[in-house]
């Protein structure tokens, strides 16, 4: 079993679905369903949100979602991303303490199933490990999505 933290940090060029801008939140599942908060009028927003993630199965991704929040209709979808955690799980099993500061434990390369636009490093840092990703947004025109996966 996996324990870490999920650091939504922020939306790239995401997509318009209102007239000329849109109300982006994001939605992350796996197993329970967790949301950011809606950022009104922005398609570039800041949410700068964290969430703990159990994940026992490194072969299962977390599902994340972009939506635009609308008043009067369902709200429309801006994009997804399956984050694939399975390098992180296998990092977080390897005995770490002593390790010196700054050290990158693995890197992740980008291809088409893990849509990340470069490469991603996970690092020891501060006695814990830090993967940074950029994601780039399946099923929609534009957008990507910046987070962090931390150990506890």
């Amino acid at each position: 079993m996996g324990f870490f933290k999920v650091h939504i940090q922020r939306g790239v060029n995401l997509a318009v679905r209102d007239i000329v801008t849109s109300d982006p939140y994001v939605v992350l599942k796996l197993g329970k369903q967790l949301k950011t908060r809606v950022i009104k009028g922005n398609v570039n927003p800041e949410w700068n949100e964290c969430f703990n993630i159990s994940a026992s199965d490194p072969h299962v991704p977390i599902n994340l979602c972009v939506y635009d929040k609308d008043t009067f209709s369902f709200d429309d979808k801006m994009g997804e991303v399956d984050i694939d955690v399975g390098p992180f799980l296998k990092a977080l099993k390897m005995q770490l303490q002593g390790v010196p500061d700054g050290i990158t434990v693995a890197k992740v390369q980008p291809t088409k199933q893990n849509c990340l636009t470069e490469e991603s490093s996970i690092v020891w840092s501060g006695g814990k490990l830090v993967q940074s990703m950029i994601l780039r947004l399946r099923n929609v025109e534009c957008g990507e999505v910046e987070l962090q996966l931390r150990s506890d």
